[in-house]
């Protein structure tokens, strides 16, 4: 049962990112991931700092090592992103301004195959968290995926206007960005049977998700929200991380309370 969690948790999200940028047009897209942008900062922060990062820590590991490996955490993925291995294209608040027509004739194509590349690679990485979340316990393995699926959709969606902009035609977006979404499920099933012997690493792991999670968030997703705006787009900004935060204190409560 828990492979087949793991298997419905790492499709999930591809799936949906598809369906949903499938059904609507780019405008509407453009305007809904300003919203999810929002929300996926309270869920991501609120799960590493609130789920995840407590889960390790009542683990025998020394703390010490806990939060060397958070350091280690951030910086690695500070480094695949500066290598372009560990993209993530959010530029698409709708200003406006189309953010991803600096892309020149000879590198558009380059550029979208690089996003895929990228994506593809982070979304393996999300599988294995998700395997190890799930080995650790059901319930916390269910809120770990709907931390990464609450990321996931609006960093598809996103790198679907960027494949749009770089030259792929709408289908074959969608079936490359599917494809890049089944990544999550081989790192799910891989790390099932590869981690799932190694019960000592868990807290590490999860300590890992917690720095992948905190990452994305403050490096990632606040800065694109740091911008001046109407006070009404503020405050939409504002009750939409709180409404992530919500979510995920409630998830906890309904863990805590079985």
């Amino acid at each position: 049962m828990t492979l087949l969690y793991i298997v419905l948790a790492t499709t999930a999200g591809g799936v949906l990112s598809v369906l949903i940028a499938g059904l609507v047009t780019v405008g509407v897209l453009t305007r809904l991931v300003r919203n999810l942008v929002s929300l996926s900062v309270g869920i991501l922060l609120g799960t590493a700092m609130l789920h995840v990062l407590p889960e390790a820590f009542e683990s025998q590991v020394e703390p010490h090592q806990l939060f060397a490996t958070l350091l280690g955490g951030l910086l690695f993925f500070f480094l695949l992103e500066k290598a372009e291995l560990y993209r993530h294209d959010h530029h698409h608040e709708g200003d406006g301004h189309d953010h991803h027509h600096h892309f020149d004739a000879e590198r558009v194509g380059r550029g979208g195959w690089t996003v895929l590349v990228g994506d593809g690679i982070h979304n393996f990485c999300d599988g294995v968290i998700i395997a190890a979340a799930f080995l650790t316990d059901v319930k916390l393995g269910v809120v770990t995926s709907l931390a990464i699926i609450a990321h996931e959709i609006p960093q598809e969606v996103g790198d679907y206007i960027v494949l749009l902009n770089a030259g792929f035609s709408r289908a074959k977006a969608l079936a490359y960005n599917a494809v890049s979404g089944l990544a999550a499920v081989l790192g799910g099933v891989l790390g099932y049977w590869v981690v799932g012997p190694w019960a000592d690493l868990f807290p590490y792991l999860l300590v890992a998700a917690s720095s992948s999670f905190i990452y994305v968030a403050v490096a990632d997703l606040l800065p694109q929200l740091q911008r001046r705006l109407p006070w009404r787009e503020t405050a939409a900004q504002i009750a939409w991380i709180g409404t992530g935060l919500l979510l995920v204190v409630l998830a906890r409560g309904l863990q805590h309370s079985h």
